[in-house]
């Protein structure tokens, strides 16, 4: 499943160098769709250029904005990391979601050894930039442009996460790929030095570090809003057709064109011999972007009682939009975990379908779930409240808190400003910004600092727990896939 083994030293990974080379390259331009320039469809999106900004709750204290003043003298303003949290009542009783525990489990490569500036540096190899936090500040040195706004919408991110928790966070630096497939493997490093990394994703093989990915903060190539609006799109979206009143179907759209085994799940489309109870819709971002993306609003497409998730070049940012939408999730075998998604158990949050059965495996899902409504609604029920839960913007962010401030305790040396950094906050990512990225940015704006702290941090697992976690969801799994054998067997037998 998403889990990385108990013993990490025994995983060998070999590839040729010349296939890795080619498949970081490639990684790029996977499982994205096209860069689109601006057109007149872009101007019917941005109706206003008045951009709504979140109200701030009382009795907290405004972290002004200062596009004029930075417009001015091109520096970043000097009070805001001076905010104070004095007045404020920081009491949480919240506990984190039980996912966090992962963060602990992502660091144990450095547990022991911790982290030196010759292991930082050996990480920029493949990264798309390095984040030095001192002192409440944030500086950046790029090294390669990402794909698209990736890089852009993650250094938003982290900044919010400076003004919702400021001066909390220890000094720190980081190196960030914004490749979607790991790279840090640990048949490679052997648990040796490895190069702390971060990335949205990862897996058994490899040690990268797991972190939100951008489109939390909203994806303007595509049309995707922030998460904290889009969230609560999603669950009105869900009001509109009843479970029960869905068609009674596996629905998928998106791009199959960036990985085999999407194209091999559109062989399970309905046609003139075959029925798979699977309805799949190829996504042509191009058009989309010409029409307006009339056809593409996430969350009008809680129509069909099941919904597939199929990994694409590796792991998809589709994946939550789907969980949100209270149907099943028919989850074709992945490969890839981002950073909430271990948090995910088999058969309560979602149904396990075969990598290599694809439409047989579809069939009798949708098949057994029509046959079983109440316990099929209870996990698409199960899966978007968990979304809505525990996947809230709050719980992004304290996910963030938790995972840079561990990881800045792992530090050897004391961080400093290199020599091509640049100050980076707000006022010089936003003010210079025009459509959607500053829509976006305007609405994923953090306006005030907290007024709690962030939830308590569960306890690491002790290794007969996690042990005992990946043994039950591996049975879980098993137990579907001794279901569904019985059921073909029986259908054989009818014929």
């Amino acid at each position: 499943m998403f889990m990385k083994s108990l013993s990490r030293s025994t995983v060998v990974l070999v590839l040729p160098i010349i296939l890795i080379v080619g498949a970081l390259v490639y990684a790029r331009f996977l499982d994205t769709p096209e860069v689109f320039s601006a057109g007149s469809s872009m101007e019917q999106i941005l109706t206003t250029k008045s951009y709504e900004i979140p109200k701030i709750p009382l009795n907290q204290t405004e972290i002004p904005l200062n596009c004029s003043g930075y417009n001015l003298t091109g520096t970043c303003p000097t009070n805001n990391a001076k905010i104070s949290w004095n007045n404020q009542d920081h009491s949480s009783n919240s506990t984190c979601p039980d996912y966090f525990r992962w963060i602990h489990e992502d660091l144990r490569p450095w547990a022991h050894t911790g982290i030196t500036k010759e292991t930082i540096e050996k990480a920029k190899t493949t990264s798309n930039f390095k984040l030095i936090i001192l002192k409440g500040k944030a500086y950046l040195e790029t090294y390669e442009k990402s794909f698209q706004t990736r890089d852009v919408f993650t250094l938003w991110g982290i900044l919010q996460l400076l003004r919702k928790y400021p001066g909390m966070l220890p000094d720190l630096e980081l190196m960030f790929d914004c490749v979607d497939w790991p790279v840090v493997s640990i048949g490679q490093y052997n648990g040796v030095d490895p190069p702390p990394l971060f990335r949205y994703c990862g897996n058994d093989a490899t040690l990268d570090i797991v972190f939100p990915d951008w489109s939390f903060w909203g994806w303007p190539e595509v049309n995707v809003k922030p998460w904290g609006i889009l969230l609560g799109e999603l669950k009105e979206g869900n009001k509109k057709i009843s479970w029960m009143n869905r068609e009674p179907y596996a629905y998928w759209k998106g791009n199959p064109t960036v990985a085999e085994t999407r194209q091999d799940l559109m062989k399970c489309n309905l046609s003139e011999k075959q029925d798979w109870n699977a309805r799949l819709y190829a996504q042509d971002w191009g058009r989309e972007s010409q029409e307006g993306y009339k056809k593409s609003d996430l969350a009008s497409q809680c129509t069909h009682k099941y919904k597939v998730y199929i990994e694409g070049s590796a792991w998809s940012v589709s994946e939550k939009y789907i969980l949100a939408c209270d149907s099943p999730t028919l989850l074709v075998k992945p490969h890839y975990y981002d950073f909430f998604t271990r948090g995910l158990i088999p058969v309560h949050h979602y149904w396990p379908i075969k990598e290599d059965d694809k439409c047989r495996s579809i069939k009798f899902a949708v098949d057994w779930g029509n046959s079983h409504k109440e316990k099929a609604h209870n996990i698409g029920k199960a899966a978007s409240n968990f979304i809505q839960e525990e996947l809230k913007m709050d719980y992004v962010y304290d996910y963030m808190f938790h995972l840079l401030n561990s990881y800045a305790k792992l530090f050897r040396y004391k961080p400093s400003i290199s020599d091509k950094a640049v100050e980076l906050c707000v006022e010089s990512m936003v003010c210079k910004a025009q459509g959607l990225e500053k829509k976006f940015m305007m609405e994923s704006l953090v306006k005030a600092p907290s007024n709690t702290n962030p939830c308590t941090m569960p306890p690491p697992y002790d290794p007969p727990s996690l042990h005992a976690q990946i043994s039950k969801k591996k049975s879980s799994i098993e137990r579907v896939e001794f279901w569904e054998k019985s059921y073909w067997e029986k259908q054989n037998m009818k014929t």
